[in-house]
């Protein structure tokens, strides 16, 4: 199967048997593609009722859907930094509030987590971390634009 077989496959444009139709097959084979055309318009139904035609979706990247915590206590904060990262949202933690204990037990956590459930973990600022849910990309724009419409830097 080749690749334009797969495309057009892929794309709805030809049923899986209707490919011969679009062979590129050597000359011995030529007498015959007369009679695969003719057959093919023979049974080509024009008419609204027509069935067979597929329609797929497009696969898109996920796009990034961002939650800040300014989380102060790992009791306290912890949960919604763990239930939102769940739900799929990338989760920004703003540590400037908290004690540098706190500040490494919620790292901690955050590390934890995002290996647990297969994500990532980043920093993007000072005292700011980025946790990422599984397949989804944050780029450095998306992120420098989030943190810069929360007034974390300058425009």
């Amino acid at each position: 199967m080749g690749i334009w077989r797969k495309t057009l496959v892929y794309l709805g444009l030809v049923e899986e048997d209707d490919y011969d139709d679009y062979s590129y097959e050597d000359a011995d084979h030529e007498e015959e593609a007369p009679a695969r055309r003719s057959r093919r318009s023979a049974s080509a139904d024009h008419s609204p009722a027509r069935r067979d035609a597929v329609v797929r979706s497009i696969p898109t990247r996920p796009t990034a859907r961002f939650h800040l915590v300014n989380p102060t206590q790992f009791k306290a904060d912890a949960q919604e930094i763990g239930d939102k990262f769940r739900d799929g949202f990338s989760v920004l933690m703003n540590l400037d509030g908290a004690d540098p204990r706190e500040r490494q037990r919620l790292i901690d956590f955050a590390s934890g987590l995002a290996y647990g459930m297969g994500g990532s973990i980043q920093p993007a600022g000072e005292h700011v971390i980025l946790i990422t849910p599984p397949g989804v990309q944050v780029s450095a724009e998306e992120r420098q634009r989030f943190l810069q419409e929360r007034g974390f830097f300058p425009a």
